[in-house]
């Protein structure tokens, strides 16, 4: 068994199951694509190694503590030239939690009671926080960064209580790489508003870290549409010419030219209409579900398989089968599958939420408890009415907040387990 003593850095967005509810597919995609182009530099920049994301939140490892803490403040900092740049409905706030200890690899990942401790430390910070345990305060090089004391905190299923620090905002010294804070003792002090909430501390130690250009960002699919779309767009231009080549000189100016324009046109706003979705996806959102289902036979066994499989299944209402396709492919780390199992929680369907509330439930992932906290406490009128569907047995009833429940009992454990 291989082990490791790591820094644990936990990050998740700030509102991120109420933003997701209120936001369309492509929406939540954008978004999430976003926090990724703004995070993974800095990561990077400070030797982070990221393990994996779920849903909304990162879960990456340093084996240097200062290193770990310095990654988060220059985040928020980062962030916050950003969110001042965009309207508020573009805006991304963060919480930043760390943790040290050591931890098991295994399979890419890591495990072991620091990771726990982590994940429950995230819940004590705020939006533009970090906050780091006694374990990383005592092993940081401490001036480096500035902390703040902010007391011992029961953290659910951690028998003892957890000293916990911050890193306070304040108007420090922006200067060159390597510079330290102007005043550490006068910290606290609101930094003025013109300035990063931690005064470019750490921002200042990364060379050549473009800044979080929005336009650049915002417009990022762009791009991808452009390379993901470029093979399918030569192999229009190719039939293109081929029609021209039939169409007669004279007739040329005339009918041809015309049918030609229209065919190009009609082309291109196919090939918009349809960037970044997949045929079965495609065929989806044609109403052709026998075809998606062809689709789907077409792919090699793996995660994406497995979510589009969950689509397909989900489309046909078959939400027991969608739930575990989901859940295979969020096994193994596709975002979109764990998302869509948070979505489903909050779906009209008793089933739908019931089905999703188990599959979160084995995953065992911190990422959604509040979405099935939400769950538990919610009323819906279709609980616990009779049901024939495929969700369960003919004439079994249906009680989402049960699961849901019992899904945050698997998540969250008790003391000792």
């Amino acid at each position: 068994m291989k082990t490791a003593n790591l820094a644990i850095v936990f990050t998740d967005i700030k509102g991120f199951t109420a933003r997701t509810s209120q936001q369309g597919f492509e929406e939540n995609r954008r978004m999430l694509r976003l926090h990724d182009a703004l995070l993974m530099p800095v990561f990077k920049a400070f030797g982070g190694r990221k393990i994996k994301t779920i849903g909304d939140a990162f879960l990456v490892v340093f084996e240097s503590p200062t290193q770990a803490v310095l990654c988060g403040v220059a985040i928020q900092d980062r962030l916050w030239d950003f969110n001042r740049r965009v309207a508020e409905p573009e805006q991304i706030h963060v919480r930043v939690a760390i943790n040290m200890g050591e931890v098991r690899l295994e399979g890419g990942d890591v495990f072991g009671e620091p990771v726990n401790i982590a994940a429950r430390v995230e819940g004590v910070a705020d939006a533009g926080e970090i906050v780091f345990t006694e374990a990383v305060y005592l092993a940081m090089n401490k001036a480096e960064v500035p902390s703040e004391d902010r007391g011992q905190h029961e953290l659910k299923g951690i028998p003892e209580k957890i000293r916990v620090y911050r890193v306070p905002k304040g108007a420090y010294r922006l200067g060159a790489p390597g510079d330290k804070p102007a005043d550490p003792t006068s910290a606290g002090a609101a930094a003025p508003a013109e300035n990063p909430p931690y005064g470019g501390l750490a921002l200042t130690k990364i060379a050549n870290l473009p800044a979080p250009e929005p336009e650049t960002l915002l417009n990022k699919d762009w791009t991808e549409l452009a390379a993901n779309g470029a093979q399918s767009a030569r192999k229009m231009s190719e039939q293109a010419i081929e029609v021209a080549r039939k169409v007669p000189p004279k007739v040329w100016l005339g009918v041809g030219a015309a049918a030609i324009a229209l065919f190009l046109v009609v082309g291109l706003v196919h090939l918009v209409s349809s960037a970044g979705k997949t045929p079965v996806e495609q065929a989806l959102a044609k109403g052709d579900l026998k075809g998606a289902e062809q689709e789907v036979r077409k792919l090699k066994p793996g995660p994406e398989r497995d979510y589009l499989e969950g689509k397909v299944e989900e489309e046909k209402k078959d939400y027991s089968d969608a739930s575990k396709h989901y859940e295979a492919a969020a096994r193994q780390d596709h975002r979109e599958a764990f998302k869509r199992l948070l979505e489903m929680t909050e779906s009209e369907q008793c089933w739908s939420r019931a089905n999703a509330a188990v599959a979160l439930g084995r995953l065992k992932r911190q990422a959604a408890v509040g979405a099935l906290r939400d769950l538990a406490d919610s009323k819906f009128s279709d609980e616990n009415v009779p049901s024939g569907g495929l969700g369960g047995l003919f004439g079994r009833t249906c009680d989402s907040r049960v699961r849901a429940a019992e899904a945050l009992k698997a998540i969250e454990g008790k003391p000792g387990e």
